[in-house]
């Protein structure tokens, strides 16, 4: 079968593949084979650690349903998906408006605003263990200052998410960067037209600025909210899912069921949920995106 090519065009082809199997076989082994066998694994079950598995079927799904603590990370997380990406979402905005301008040194502000993007979230969470420090943290030794005791921010639990949002906005410069080129898209004559018409700066904002703007922001809503989903560094160093399980998100109780408690198959089960959750909530967002989202030269 030559699939009607000519001699020199199979050999360009073979080459192709040879060049490209490398990718392939490292993408089967180590992506689609694991995916698939956790599926298979989350239909198991075995008794020790390391023998064999046992077919119980859906057994470990019916037990997520009646696992309270399942629900509890599951409404943790979607908490800071919520509230952690909005809040994400808005403050990049403000910021992105505010580094728009044609002012002098804003390039030295658009860079200190990103730097922080490049630290590792080990050494971001360490840091910010400090920041919160009930005792000798920053923000309550400033709060000191003004006579002011300081709440333990990582400890109360209804501090604890609100603390890790706060948290996100040192590593708001990569959504900042995309939003500045965003921004920095949008045609020139749009503004000067809206401005002719007697627009103000608010107006401007609202009837100009973010419908152009929409893609963007759709763009990062959707990486966002996947990234939301998956938080987990926050929780295993610096608050190991407390106080009272407030801080228990879902990546983290499925690790805990994976490597600390060896419950593999149930580990398994919960990650097919959460990517089931995942592309629902994504989906979601798509299919509101027709109505929310304008492209330039799109009729509405």
């Amino acid at each position: 079968m030559t699939l009607g090519l000519t001699r020199q065009e199979r050999r360009r082809l073979r080459i192709g593949v040879l060049f490209a199997l490398p990718w392939i076989v490292g993408f089967l082994s180590f992506t689609i084979f694991p995916v698939a066998y956790s599926f298979y694994y989350s239909l198991n079950v075995f008794t020790t650690f390391g023998q064999p598995l046992h077919w119980v079927g859906l057994s470990n799904y019916v037990k997520l349903i009646n696992d309270d603590l399942f629900w509890v990370s599951l409404y943790n997380t979607m908490y800071m998906v919520v509230f952690g990406v909005s809040f994400h979402i808005v403050l990049a905005i403000i910021l992105g408006l505010l580094l728009n301008q044609n002012l002098r040194g804003v390039s030295i502000y658009r860079t200190v605003y990103y730097i922080p993007t490049i630290v590792p979230i080990v050494a971001t969470s360490v840091l910010w263990m400090w920041v919160f420090n009930p005792e000798f943290g920053l923000i309550n030794s400033a709060l000191s200052v003004i006579d002011v005791h300081g709440p333990g921010w990582l400890t109360d639990p209804v501090l604890s998410k609100p603390s890790l949002i706060l948290m996100g906005v040192w590593t708001i410069g990569g959504t900042l960067v995309i939003f500045l080129a965003g921004l920095q898209d949008i045609p020139q004559h749009l503004f000067d037209a809206a401005m002719i018409d007697g627009a103000g700066a608010l107006q401007r904002i609202r009837n100009v600025t973010l419908p152009m703007l929409s893609p963007v922001i759709f763009f990062n809503v959707i990486i966002g909210v996947i990234a939301g989903f998956q938080i987990f560094a926050q929780a295993f160093i610096m608050t190991r899912g407390g106080p009272l399980d407030t801080t228990l998100f879902y990546a983290y109780y499925l690790y805990q069921n994976a490597f600390e408690f060896f419950q593999m198959p149930y580990a398994s089960a919960m990650a097919w949920i959460l990517f089931l959750v995942v592309m629902g909530t994504t989906l979601i967002i798509f299919r509101s995106s027709a109505r929310l989202v304008y492209y330039e030269g799109e009729e509405r």
